[in-house]
């Protein structure tokens, strides 16, 4: 049991010094906010010329992941003292936050792009469920051999995400009543409440009577590293938590403005926009799912890595539909084809890998060549 002196230092605030260090990118975010605002019209007037869109792209691209990754760093020091499955909530809902706003600040901002809710989703789907899971089964299986989590708790992920998925991204494709890719306003009232409703039921089990599917089930997080904290109180990081959000969503905003020239004018890919918007709200907590399965924590990988996706799917498409129909914008689901295959192929192959209670090097595998094949049919078509 720790002794008050130690307890005391966990709740202590930082000094001054040690916060300015920590928190050195919040300054340069704001910084950038602050210039895109003054100098609007020249930061974004010579996109023609490669040699200002390229720095232009790279800047706000390398500001937004590190912003984001600001927003991780802050909602992992509230997991730590929540613990689980509250704390990996507390991070999932903190990225699905920046997505959801970030979509629809991007879908206010110039030309309406109504596939651009079913690109996220599905890019988000693939780019955790491929690539991300791949690479934490890689690295782990590399070195530990074989690692373990809670069937239980996988299942239940999995036995939500799967239906959730079918409905938001396969079933506008099988309608009738509409044309194209969409669903009438009866079907939106039903694909919007099934996806909010369960997981509203999620939640109840989650932090309910059955957190223990959550847990790791063994004693293997003994061995994971361990590493001090931030010494600072639990509001601390509330504040610092929102006081990154903000700009975040903001410059997503930006950055947009750039990549709808790219896929406009130079005749790019339409999914690109997707693809990197999946990409920097994806990113950061990757990086701590898989730091999890190097510490021999596959639990709390699987507890990012799906809890991401149904928090995606859960909250984005409710409430992306309620958004486009209070602003009259079209907004379409449904996948094309090829991504329909690659939608099915990963949820089945996913079902698979956790299915035993263990997983190794070849599941790994799997999961990361089918994300190489993602990325691949995102530009050839």
């Amino acid at each position: 049991m720790p002794s008050p002196e130690r307890a005391a230092h966990k709740t202590s605030l930082p000094d001054l010094r040690t916060i300015v260090r920590r928190e050195r990118f919040l300054g340069l975010t704001l910084a950038t906010c602050l210039l895109v605002l003054l100098f609007e019209d020249w930061v974004f007037s010579g996109l023609d010329n490669p040699f200002h869109l390229v720095p232009v792209m790279a800047w706000l691209f390398f500001v937004v992941l590190a912003t984001a990754i600001g927003v991780v760093r802050h909602a992992e020091a509230l997991s730590e003292r929540l613990g689980e499955p509250f704390g990996t909530l507390v991070l999932t809902l903190s990225i699905t936050g920046i997505e959801v706003m970030s979509i629809t600040a991007v879908m206010l901002h110039g030309e309406n792009n109504p596939a651009l809710v079913r690109d996220t989703l599905f890019s988000v789907v693939m780019i955790i469920m491929g690539g991300m899971v791949g690479i934490s089964l890689l690295l782990g299986a590399f070195r530990h051999w074989e690692l373990t989590f809670n069937l239980q708790g996988a299942n239940a992920y999995l036995g939500v995400i799967i239906p959730l998925a079918a409905f938001s991204l396969i079933l506008p494709d099988l309608t009738l009543s509409t044309a194209g890719p969409t669903l009438s306003p009866l079907q939106k009232v039903m694909v919007g409440a099934m996806p909010a409703g369960l997981y509203i039921v999620f939640l109840l089990i989650q932090t309910g009577r059955h957190r223990g599917y959550f847990a790791q089930p063994t004693d293997e997080a003994e061995d994971e590293e361990t590493h001090e904290g931030s010494g600072a109180p639990a509001l601390f990081h509330v504040l610092l938590l929102f006081s990154y959000i903000i700009p975040v969503v903001f410059l997503v905003e930006q950055f947009a403005r750039p990549v709808d020239y790219v896929i406009e004018t130079l005749g790019a890919p339409a999914t690109i926009g997707g693809i990197l918007m999946a990409i920097l709200v994806t990113t950061p907590e990757g990086i701590g799912g898989v730091r999890a399965a190097m510490n021999r924590r596959l639990q709390s990988s699987v507890n990012i890595f799906l809890g991401s996706v149904l928090a995606t799917i859960g909250l984005t498409v409710p409430i992306m539909l309620v958004i486009s129909s209070l602003l009259g914008l079209d907004l379409e689901l449904g996948l094309e084809p090829a991504d329909t295959l690659l939608l099915v192929l990963i949820l089945s192959v996913s079902f698979v890998t956790f299915s035993s209670g263990r997983t190794h090097v070849l599941q790994g595998a799997v999961h990361f060549l089918i994300f190489i094949a993602f990325l691949i049919l995102s530009y050839s078509g």
